[in-house]
């Protein structure tokens, strides 16, 4: 059974920076994309960044670029999410997602991932 399991969420003040980890078991992690999405409050849940675990390559969606960055350690089965100069816009609950994805690289990303785990809360306050 493919389970993920995110944290490293919490309270930092507006130009900080967090870093999430979704740890996954139940893969063999170099075939799948693992991706991160938020959801605010009152607002649809985003894709933002999402990567591939057989060779690293790696989307973001616009509004992070620059400021997150994703990354992932094979030997950890963890993929990381370290976000810097955090801005209010950033509070949500975080997510991460994946999807079997052997030969696709990032072609299921972000929205085509399948399973999820439980979220982990960033609020940023100015």
């Amino acid at each position: 059974e493919v389970q993920l399991v995110e944290s490293g969420g919490g309270l930092v003040q507006a130009g900080g920076s967090l870093r999430l980890s979704c740890a996954a078991s139940g893969i063999t992690f170099d075939d799948y994309a693992i991706g991160w999405f938020r959801q605010a409050p009152g607002k649809e849940r985003e894709g933002i960044s999402c990567i591939s675990t057989s060779d690293n390559s790696a989307y973001y969606e616009d509004s992070v670029k620059g400021r997150f960055t994703i990354s992932s350690d094979k030997a950890r089965n963890t993929v990381y999410l370290q976000m810097n100069s955090l801005k209010p816009e950033d509070t949500a609950v975080y997510y991460c997602a994946t999807k079997y994805a052997l030969f696709y690289g990032l072609a299921f990303c972000p929205n085509d991932l399948d399973t999820w785990g439980q979220g982990t809360l960033v609020t940023v306050s100015s």
